[in-house]
């Protein structure tokens, strides 16, 4: 089991009250209910992070066309009528 700590939150009362109803919905405490809302949320913000650094990896080994990263067209030229 991971190692916990005490934390002293300031929320509006009808906000405590209605989410410690939602705890009695889902059969847990307010406790679990906030530790288990913020385990997703870190684990989402991990995963988006995974996500960004396979994505710029895959960009940094991605083709070369031939611009070694430099353009030299404007976008009126490419775009002319």
């Amino acid at each position: 089991m991971e190692p916990t700590q005490n934390i002293t939150l300031t929320i509006p009362k009808n906000v405590l009250r209605k989410a410690k109803i939602l705890a009695i919905q889902k059969n847990t405490s307010l406790s679990g209910l906030l530790t288990e809302t913020l385990v997703e949320m870190v684990r989402g913000q991990e995963a988006y992070e995974q996500a960004r650094q396979r994505g710029m990896a895959w960009l940094e080994g991605a083709f070369d066309l031939g611009t070694h990263g430099q353009t030299n067209w404007k976008r009126e030229h490419l775009h002319e009528r």
